[in-house]
């Protein structure tokens, strides 16, 4: 492709001063930018990226559809919501207007498994549409592409178990409030822990009926399933609340989380599998105090065991990094809704972005 990607950023958070940053620098160009703060909408880009002005101002995002008309961008990078109901009316306005979809949504990076039904309805409208959509980041690489390349250097699998924390002060409030950030225990147990104290079967409803709301490692083990060849035969988790003994200040939900209550939760996901392979994934959430730092942990057990420990991984930026290297896969990609377990594996972009995408 000789000419620069046209790309629009959905969300100008604390993700967007990354992702967008790293679009220019890798040679393509922010052409608009949305989101529903107003205090956001009306600013320079180059404010949010904290660069020189760059001419495009942020746009209130009732006003997506008119403007992705007439711009026409390559690419929308959305980063707002974890849940794919969430972002529903976003992706679908953009698929409607011709024009792909990539997302930090975590639920979006393997939705076939926790939301099926909003999952073929989108991608049938995006094959209808001859568009993509893909949802990606942290854990396209570091719960992904790092284990199945450890699982191909195995003989033989019983076990693959990861654990992962990361501070949701770093995602904004929608992630910090999902994780039950700020909650009593009590709280948290009604609107949080109970949602998974529940039969197989009523699960399986909830899910066929769009209500139900993974960790993010339920979609994370449907997409190690999916890559390493696997056969799902049950799958199940649990959330439990993680605390600190000290009062302490949470800036993105601008609170003290009193001593005893939740900072955030541990989900465990246990996945079953035809093979005798079990995957067990940790993720916790949660407002860090001042001497913890994230940790990435995997082991894959069998012969040999394999154990790859990550300390203080730059989790936001590596999300970033991995959503702007994914655009010209994206682009290359069959149209519908695509998971990165399909695509080649990652590459570090030394050209710019458009130089990667095929012509069609």
């Amino acid at each position: 492709m000789e000419r620069k990607i046209k790309v629009a950023q959905i969300g100008c958070g604390k993700m967007s001063k990354y992702t967008m940053r790293y679009v220019f620098e890798k040679g393509a160009e922010i052409v608009l930018a949305f989101d529903v703060n107003k205090e956001i909408v009306g600013s320079d880009i180059g404010s949010i990226m904290e660069t020189e002005n760059k001419g495009i101002v942020v746009d209130e995002v009732n006003n997506l559809s008119k403007r992705l008309k007439e711009i026409q961008p390559d690419i929308a990078i959305v980063t707002t919501m974890s849940l794919l109901n969430d972002l529903e009316e976003v992706i679908r306005t953009c698929v409607d207007c011709g024009i792909n979809v990539i997302t930090t949504c975590e639920e979006a990076f393997f939705a076939s498994n926790s939301n099926p039904t909003l999952y073929h309805e989108l991608d049938s409208l995006a094959k209808a549409n001859h568009v993509t959509i893909t949802g990606c980041g942290y854990q396209d690489i570091f719960w992904g592409a790092l284990i199945s390349n450890l699982a191909a250097s195995t003989h033989k699998i019983t076990k693959i178990k990861g654990s992962s924390s990361y501070n949701v002060e770093d995602y904004g409030i929608a992630l910090a409030k999902a994780h039950g950030a700020g909650l009593s225990l009590e709280d948290f147990d009604r609107q949080v822990a109970s949602n998974d104290r529940m039969s197989p079967e009523e699960r399986e409803k909830l899910i066929q009926n769009r209500e139900y709301a993974p960790s993010y490692m339920w979609n994370v083990a449907g997409w190690l399933i999916d890559k390493l060849g696997l056969h799902l035969t049950s799958i199940s988790q649990q959330c439990v609340p993680k605390t600190h003994e000290e009062d302490i200040y949470s800036s993105t939900l601008d609170m003290t989380i009193k001593a005893g209550d939740a900072t955030g939760m541990s989900a465990v996901v246990t996945a079953m599998t035809e093979e005798g392979i079990t995957i067990e994934a940790e993720c916790i959430g949660k407002v860090y105090s001042k001497e913890e730092f994230d940790v990435n942990e995997w082991t894959v057990l069998g012969e040999p065991e394999t154990t790859l420990v990550i300390n203080k991984p730059c989790t936001v930026e590596l999300t970033c990094a991995d959503i702007v290297n994914r655009i010209p896969d994206v682009m290359n990609a069959r149209s519908g809704f695509v998971s990165t377990s399909e695509m080649p594996e990652l590459q570090y972009r030394v050209k710019a972005l458009n130089e990667y995408v095929n012509e069609k």
